[in-house]
This record gives structure tokens, C-alpha cells and sequence, in this order.
């Protein structure tokens, strides 16, 4: 009877052991789901700087290596001097993010970052563009003012220096409709 009690009792103990192991396999699940949930596309970006990218946007995909991170911009290095500015509302998908996340938080210097501050450093630099648009559309030229909400281009070619001659039109593109800024970069 000894041996009945003893194997029961073994019986119960194990089954007691595995219920706990479950439940904390089950806790462990649901608190990485919890932290998961807090993850931003900027942090896993961030995390994966290096990292060669496809992004696709609505018409197009791009590939290159993750250079740098905006609070709303990412910018792939597209070979050579090549810098390619993408706003992450164009964004659709992003594939060969690394599975890590940025471990620092973003500072207040770096939040504010944005794209208008890349744009407003281009157009500063004087550095000529193409701005990719919604529907396969494209426009070259140099940036001359970035406002809240939009830009301003002096559209000539992407191969020439902004020069009053050589500037066809001055036209004004709202943010929403950027869905690629390439640019040469020294």
C-alpha cells in the first residue's frame, strides 16, 4: 500500500511540476508579446542600421543599406555618393530588418530630426534631387524652401547646378507626396 501512495503522490508532484513549467512558459510568452507590442518601425529600424533593405513603396521598391533614422524618415545608401531619403508614411513594406531593436531610447536632439530637417539640409547644401511621386512621377531639381508642410523645387536637370537660367519652373510639392528623395551626398 506504501508503494501505491509513494507512486501516487510521485504522480501528482510531476503533474504539479509541469502545470507550473506551462504557466511560466505562458507568462514568459505574454510578457514578451506585452513588451513587443511597445516596439516602434523606428526602433526595429534603428536596430538594423547596416542592414541591406528592400522597402517598398506604393510604385516602386528601393534597395540599399541602411544609413541613417528620423523619427518619420529613413535614408538607404544606394551605392556610390547615392543617398536615397524615404518619408515612412510612403512606406509599405520593409524586408531584412535584423530581428534586434535600437537599445537606446531616441534623445531630444534626434526627435527633432525630422524630414523637414534633412529637406531644410539639402536645400541648405544646395545639393540637387529627384523627388519620387505618387503614380511613377519624378521631378529633379534643387530644393529652395522647405515650409511646414511642403517644399519648394527649382526643377532643372539633376546633373546641373541650380542656376536662374537653367531652372524651368518653381514648383511646390507637399510633404504627403514625397515617396523618395534621391540625392547625391559628398
Amino acid at each position: 500500500m506504501d508503494d501505491r501512495w509513494e507512486d501516487l503522490f510521485a504522480d501528482a508532484e510531476a503533474q504539479f511540476e509541469a502545470l507550473r513549467r506551462d504557466e511560466m512558459a505562458s507568462e514568459a510568452a505574454d510578457r514578451t508579446r506585452r513588451e513587443f507590442a511597445l516596439v516602434s518601425l523606428v526602433d526595429r529600424l534603428r536596430g538594423s542600421v547596416g542592414s541591406e533593405l528592400e522597402v517598398w513603396l506604393p510604385d516602386a521598391s528601393l534597395t540599399g543599406v541602411l544609413a541613417r533614422v528620423g523619427p518619420d524618415w529613413m535614408a538607404l545608401s544606394a551605392g556610390g555618393a547615392r543617398e536615397v531619403v524615404i518619408p515612412l508614411a510612403a512606406v509599405v513594406a520593409v524586408e531584412g530588418l535584423s530581428p534586434a531593436t535600437a537599445a537606446d531610447p531616441v534623445g531630444p536632439v534626434e526627435a527633432r530630426m525630422d524630414l523637414r530637417f534633412v529637406l531644410r539640409r539639402l536645400a541648405r547644401d544646395r545639393t540637387p534631387v529627384r523627388l519620387a511621386l505618387p503614380g511613377g512621377k519624378s521631378l529633379s531639381g534643387t530644393i529652395d524652401r522647405v515650409g511646414r508642410d511642403f517644399l519648394e523645387l527649382a526643377e532643372h536637370s539633376e546633373t546641373e547646378p541650380r542656376r536662374a537660367r537653367a531652372v524651368r519652373a518653381v514648383r511646390s510639392v507637399p510633404l504627403a507626396a514625397l515617396m523618395a528623395v534621391h540625392a547625391r551626398v559628398s
